[in-house]
């Protein structure tokens, strides 16, 4: 094979799938402490504010490794960053097993989250170096790990939660999660033709003169817009099961609807994959955009149960792609040397909207005594990526660059 065809080649498609299986692994930091937190709350006798505090640290956590990560991945292979991490996430569900109090809890989940972001951003980063014509869908498959974890752990975890208790379950991650994720990341030590690189960046040069924006600017546009759209996204992510509480359905219920909006994000991520691979990573994230905040206005009038079943499943199919196209778009206009930081600051300035977006739901909650202002909120925010993707859509110049 020459050098220069590595990208799409067969070795990209077993280390695309080597890719995945590390994420639906190492994304378990993400989703355990759900699983645990009626348990954790009812032995350390807090309420609920104070027992959800360490699912907090761990999405700041989250935020902070998706940057930081990125930034080791660039310099050191993504490899050793998984290596490293599945070693931190081992120590702190170790470490976390035996905690005295929930504020020890906390600061440990705020490790696990540093360790579990490795499996995202820095991931899709690294897997997007490996393909050109089949980028996006490449990319969309690194990222549906995540949500394919929330489906797999929770309820792989549940008999060791019956009969052991939360300690359990995190002693059982704390071994597991080393012992899978280390071997298979060292199928990852390959790395990329100096050859390949160089291709990859021509390409993305030549995109970048279709925009008037240095790729620090486009940069930080793009994260003012990862912001915005994970402000609206996480209304219904996070409250649709106290949604349907308020509504006299119950929690059950309302769990129902998450895994479904789960479900419809690893399809949106995958047909969002294909679509990116075809339209650009700008255009697919616009059409995302749109769904997202249709589903949203749905919502405003809807209190019936197969409706909210219906809208729930609407919502899932529109936003599950727009988190990937982020490191499309990024990986279409700036040089490979500083994917993995410029995804993760992306990945970083989306984290930051959820965690904004579920607590200003909240807030608005609290002060209006109904979530009917929570959704306009969150369609308010969706209004403003919409109008960046738009911007960049017109302040593009010409179509966009392709490679011979």
């Amino acid at each position: 094979m020459n050098r220069t065809d590595i990208h799409d080649s067969a070795y990209s498609w077993t280390r695309l799938a080597v890719s995945l299986a590390i994420g639906i692994v190492g994304n378990v930091g993400m989703w355990s402490f759900i699983v645990i937190l009626p348990a954790v709350q009812a032995e350390f006798g807090v309420d609920r504010g104070a027992a959800s505090l360490p699912y907090t640290t761990t999405m700041i956590g989250f935020a902070l490794g998706n940057l930081l990560i990125g930034r080791a991945v660039d310099r050191f292979g993504v490899s050793w960053a998984l290596s490293g991490a599945a070693v931190m996430i081992g120590a702190g569900f170790a470490l976390a097993s035996i905690a005295p109090s929930v504020t020890t809890l906390a600061v440990l989940q705020l490790v696990i989250g540093l360790g579990t972001a490795a499996s995202f951003g820095p991931l899709i980063a690294d897997v997007s170096h490996w393909f050109l014509k089949r980028r996006g869908i490449a990319v969309a498959i690194a990222a549906s790990g995540n949500y394919l974890s929330g489906a797999i752990w929770p309820v792989a975890l549940a008999g060791v939660m019956a009969e052991g208790g939360w300690r359990a379950v995190y002693m059982t991650v704390a071994v597991l999660v080393p012992a899978i994720a280390i071997p298979l990341s060292l199928f990852l030590r390959r790395r990329l033709p100096v050859e390949a690189t160089q291709r990859a960046d021509a390409a993305a040069a030549l995109r970048a003169k279709s925009v008037p924006f240095s790729p620090r600017t486009l940069m930080l546009i793009l994260g003012l817009a990862g912001v915005a759209c994970c402000v609206a996204m996480s209304m219904p992510q996070v409250h649709i099961v106290a949604f349907c509480v308020d509504l006299g359905y119950g929690p059950a219920v309302g769990a129902e609807m998450l895994s479904l909006m789960l479900m419809g994000g690893v399809v949106s991520r995958l047909a969002s994959g294909f679509l990116a691979d075809w339209l650009g990573g700008v255009k697919t994230l616009l059409i995302g955009s749109a769904g997202q905040c249709l589903a949203l206005f749905l919502y405003l009038p809807t209190d019936g149960l197969t409706s909210l079943y219906l809208v729930s499943l609407i919502f899932g199919l529109s936003q599950g792609g727009i988190v990937p196209s982020y490191a499309v778009i990024v990986r279409e206009y700036m040089p490979s040397r500083e994917a993995g930081s410029r995804v993760g600051f992306v990945i970083m300035a989306t984290i930051v909207g959820m965690a904004l977006g579920g607590w200003m739901s909240g807030w608005i909650y609290d002060v209006s005594g109904s979530y009917q202002l929570a959704f306009l909120n969150g369609i308010a925010w969706n209004f403003v990526n919409i109008a960046i993707m738009l911007m960049l859509l017109v302040r593009a110049r010409g179509p966009r660059a392709q490679v011979a």
